[in-house]
């Protein structure tokens, strides 16, 4: 089988995650550079023995050889990077979002269908997860009849709650940062568009927050064009560690997923009672998904098959996304 020469850039705690399994465990892949600006994150890799890394990206494009890249970095520079390597002549998964704007979407919208005999994917995850994945099936297949409601809980933990006070300022707020997950799987499991949106939230651990703009724990209602509805909460502040759970409502059954976030599904029997640990973080919930992501995307340049979750889904879930922020921030119903 053919590998890929890939490069990465951002190496922080998901993209260092990414760089792990492009380096040792998937075998359609060759990690050949990494770019980053902060010259700690090299050094890691190049513990690895991967000594082709630079701090400019421009660079790396340019001078690495690369047929893909996986982007990383920051969400405000997404789009730039996705139009930079894909006039570049290189394929691009990308982690979410997309944009930051709805005109850096439309920008980079264009530039795919600029390049169709290049691949681009989006990093959703969740839509690689066997648990959503056998939810899909189960919804596309008709088994629940027509889904009218999509339900979601996405916590980070509380443990983790310092180092997103500090990037909080540089998140784009809850719904870009964190929600745009839960968007994404309500958008893929009720189909259609959405109408409206209101969004509430607030710093109710972490005051300061809201003088950013920002929120510790937000919640959202969206109506879509054919009536469906889905209804989300959204959270850094999780006590008993980090928590997905979804769920969709048919005419005739429901779904629901990871109700109780079991790590490695045991329970423990003691004097306390019946305990459940709970898994510590996203990179250990979804650990096969980010590694079924990025093999789905090897392998649909391989294949030459296109990606699930492309450059449309992206402006979408920004749309929504964007829509939420500005209901959150003026406490109105906005309409899409």
């Amino acid at each position: 089988m053919k590998n890929i020469r890939v490069g990465i850039v951002g190496l922080g705690r998901l993209g260092y995650h990414h760089a792990q399994d492009l380096m040792f465990r998937i075998p359609q892949a060759e990690l050949v550079a990494a770019c980053s600006v902060i010259p700690e994150e090299l050094e890691k890799v190049r513990t690895w023995g991967l000594e082709n890394v630079y701090t400019d990206y421009s660079e790396m494009i340019k001078n690495a050889n690369l047929e893909a890249v996986v982007i990383v970095s920051s969400s405000g520079a997404h789009a730039e990077q996705i139009i930079e390597a894909m006039d570049a002549g290189i394929h691009v998964f990308s982690e979410k979002p997309m944009g930051v704007t709805l005109e850096e979407c439309e920008k980079v919208e264009k530039c795919v269908e600029l390049h169709p005999d290049l691949k681009f994917q989006l990093g959703f995850m969740r839509r690689f997860d066997a648990s959503y994945m056998a939810a899909k099936a189960k919804v596309d297949a008709g088994e629940l009849g027509k889904p009218f409601l999509f339900k979601s809980t996405s916590n980070d933990p509380l443990a983790t709650i310092d180092g997103f006070l500090g990037y909080a300022p540089h998140s784009g707020g809850p719904w870009l940062d964190m929600a745009v997950h839960d968007i994404d799987l309500a958008l893929w499991f009720l189909g259609g568009e959405v109408e409206s949106v209101y969004a509430i939230g607030g710093g109710y651990l972490y005051p300061e927050l809201e003088k950013i703009g920002c929120a510790d724990n937000a919640c959202a209602l969206l109506k879509f064009k054919d009536g469906a509805m889905a209804q989300m909460h959204v959270g850094y502040s999780s006590p008993h560690g980090y928590q997905v759970e979804t769920e969709i409502f048919g005419e005739g059954e429901n779904i629901r997923i990871s109700a109780v976030p079991a790590k490695n599904r045991l329970q423990t029997y003691n004097r306390e009672g019946v305990l459940v640990e709970c898994d510590e973080s996203w990179p250990y919930r979804f650990n096969e998904a980010f590694f079924n992501e990025k093999v789905a995307f090897l392998n649909c340049i391989i294949n030459d098959t296109i990606p699930i979750a492309g450059a449309k889904d992206g402006t979408a879930t920004t749309k929504v996304a964007l829509a939420a922020t500005k209901a959150f921030e003026t406490g109105e119903v906005v309409h899409i």
